[in-house]
């Protein structure tokens, strides 16, 4: 009872909850996409971003950082991104075509955490590319929100978020072109009967798993 009582109290910590609050918060953004609310789905994304930096700093501040957050973490971005590419291409704001260049890359990394896995590794640690991507498209999609919401910012906020979405489009297959060439290396490798582990990338090409 002990060794459950441990992992319940690692698992609802301060840190966590306030990452499941912000993954409560996903379909809530996505509907605001949809009805085409911008300002409430820009005020719920500022509340998320809030949210993400406090999670991280309570869970430094005591000692609290925990497996299940370093995941649920980078879950919440990229769920928030697919939320505002449907939401935005429903609309037609964006075309259909980046919403699958994005999505893709997405399955192709699930694929090669399959194939990791059958040869008993773990998932690569996140490439330096894909932070910048992701970084890129986090701000591209509410610049782009920005311009729809409001008229007089349209012609700065939305060329700039077309940059923003172009650019970390073209590196987040970057960066997944990377992490192939990766999971090829890997694979190589004898696999550890200890069970399965991650494989490293160069340490100074890592920015963290």
């Amino acid at each position: 009872m002990d060794g459950v009582g441990a992992v319940s109290s690692r698992v609802w910590t301060v840190p966590n909850a306030l990452s499941f609050f912000r993954l409560a918060l996903v379909p809530v953004f996505l509907w605001f996409v949809i009805v085409g609310d911008d300002a409430l789905a820009l005020a719920v994304l500022v509340v998320s971003s809030i949210t993400d930096f406090l999670d991280g700093w309570l869970a430094r501040k005591l000692n609290q950082v925990s497996r299940l957050g370093q995941l649920l973490d980078p879950a919440a971005d990229r769920l928030y991104i697919f939320a505002a590419l449907v939401g935005l291409a429903w609309r037609e704001v964006i075309p259909w075509w980046l919403v699958a260049v994005i999505v893709a890359r997405d399955v192709m990394l699930a694929v090669l955490g399959i194939i990791l896995a059958n040869h008993g590794f773990g998932p690569l640690p996140v490439h330096h590319l894909g932070k910048v991507a992701t970084f890129c498209l986090f701000w591209a999609l509410p610049l782009l929100m920005l311009g729809e919401a409001f008229a007089p910012l349209a012609p700065y906020s939305l060329p700039l978020g077309w940059a923003f979405a172009l650019w970390g489009a073209f590196l987040y297959w970057w960066a997944g072109i990377v992490y192939i060439r990766e999971t090829a290396r890997v694979i190589r490798l004898p696999a550890d009967d200890s069970g399965p582990h991650s494989d490293r990338l160069d340490r100074e090409e890592v920015d963290g798993a």
